[in-house]
């Protein structure tokens, strides 16, 4: 008996069909379309020449073979090609509404930048002239036109100097014009927590005077953290932490809080005098003999 083809080989033959079809399916399908364009035109009044036929030829050879797959393969490409294209649309739209978000953000910044400038230049001017007794301070902008890379001036003027800018001061007025700057940055935007080190190391006990007095009015809405060693400083506080060593050389944290400091060393009022004792009577008589 003969033997039945392999399945292999009628999968081979069918696509071999497959394509034969589409091949003809192209063919006629491109021939339909070149008959109805000639159709529709009129022929030309010449006929072409050996030398445009060859050229034609030529053309026609550097052709290659017919790839059937080609309208799949398009049909790919152009679903790619717009897929893309949404992309491309996608992400366009999407910078330019960022830009736009950019663009609000920017005039929102410059505007509370400039509201809240102004508010700290009168508080820095109110708290220079408490911490200095008199004068007057002034905050100015280097470049008021670009607030993104612009920088801030300071102008000072102690009492009894003439006004100059914060480098020709003197180390302690430097300092103090510095705590009168950051207490009008707590005062136009308080925070909860704030820590200062050392910063009245460089004043005399007139300035250490008004500096604690503006430090307990900050003091209501912000709590401070002061490291310090200046008397002054310390009397204004709450509550004390140090180090010590003891004896055995072994350093030790204390606390103490000054309410609770002050109620102990308070003198204790004289107790009430006690009621003086009743007399005591004994009846009188004959004192008692001693027994025979």
């Amino acid at each position: 008996m003969p033997e039945e083809p392999e399945a292999a080989d009628l999968d081979a033959d069918a696509a071999v069909d497959l394509e034969a079809d589409d091949e003809s399916m192209l063919l006629a399908a491109a021939l339909d379309r070149a008959g109805e364009r000639w159709a529709a035109t009129a022929p030309p009044a010449e006929i072409p020449g050996p030398g445009r036929l060859a050229s034609l030829r030529r053309r026609y050879h550097e052709l290659g073979a017919v790839n059937p797959y080609a309208v799949d393969e398009y049909t790919a490409v152009r679903a790619r090609l717009e897929d893309l294209e949404r992309q491309d649309d996608d992400l366009r739209g999407a910078i330019g509404r960022t830009r736009t978000l950019i663009d609000e953000l920017d005039g929102l910044i410059s505007e509370q930048f400039r509201s809240t400038f102004r508010a700290l230049e009168t508080s820095f001017d109110a708290r220079f002239r408490q911490l200095f007794g008199g004068g007057f301070a002034r905050l100015s902008l280097t470049d008021p036109t670009d607030l993104a890379s612009t920088g801030i001036e300071i102008v000072a003027r102690p009492p009894g100097k003439k006004a100059q800018a914060l480098a020709m001061l003197s180390g302690g007025e430097r300092a103090l014009t510095a705590v009168a700057l950051l207490f009008a940055m707590l005062e136009v935007r308080p925070v909860p927590f704030c820590v200062l080190d050392e910063v009245d190391a460089a004043l005399d006990e007139a300035n250490v005077g008004r500096f604690t007095t503006a430090l307990r009015e900050l003091a209501e809405a912000t709590q401070f953290v002061v490291i310090t060693h200046n008397r002054g400083t310390i009397e204004i506080a709450d509550a004390l932490y140090g180090v010590t060593v003891s004896d055995d050389s072994v350093s030790r944290v204390i606390s103490l809080r000054l309410d609770e400091a002050t109620e102990l060393a308070r003198p204790i009022a004289e107790p009430a005098a006690e009621p003086a004792a009743e007399p005591t009577t004994e009846p009188v008589g004959e004192p008692a003999g001693e027994p025979a």
